[in-house]
């Protein structure tokens, strides 16, 4: 009769250590995934800071990419004739370095000819360039120019 009795008591600890052990991954698996889902939602909210300040600087300067790279931080280039401003940010959206960068905010310019003026658009886009690429944002950005001399 005591026999039966550990036996039942071991089975009914086994049972109580399976179902805490199913509860304890349940729980490992949502805190991963909140945590994941903040680290995404707190990249694509500094990536909006970076692409306001993108489109004002560009509206500011006129759409010139010399400029726009100066007050940024960045660099001038090409994505194929076009030309184009590139900004490198690091795991702490500070601005850096090409080689360091885990981030990239890009502003191509597209310039178009209209009668006395000249509009000056291209497309900003903020990247993430390390671990899985993605396109955080990407809007138009747009100035029209007085092209009277």
């Amino acid at each position: 009769m005591k026999r039966s009795r550990s036996t039942l008591f071991l089975m009914e600890q086994l049972i109580v250590i399976a179902v805490f052990s199913v509860c304890a991954a349940a729980c490992v698996k949502i805190l991963t995934s909140s945590y994941f889902t903040a680290k995404d939602t707190r990249d694509v909210s500094n990536a909006i800071i970076a692409a306001e300040n993108g489109a004002e600087c560009y509206k500011a300067k006129s759409g010139d990419m010399g400029k726009i790279a100066g007050v940024l931080g960045g660099s001038v280039g090409s994505v194929g004739s076009k030309p184009a401003v590139f900004v490198y940010y690091n795991a702490d959206w500070s601005v850096c370095g090409e080689k360091e960068a885990a981030y990239m905010m890009r502003i191509v310019s597209d310039t178009q000819g209209m009668g006395k003026e000249i509009l000056e658009s291209g497309e900003l886009s903020v990247d993430r360039i390390n671990e899985h690429e993605a396109t955080l944002i990407c809007i138009p950005v747009a100035v029209a120019v007085d092209n009277r001399g």
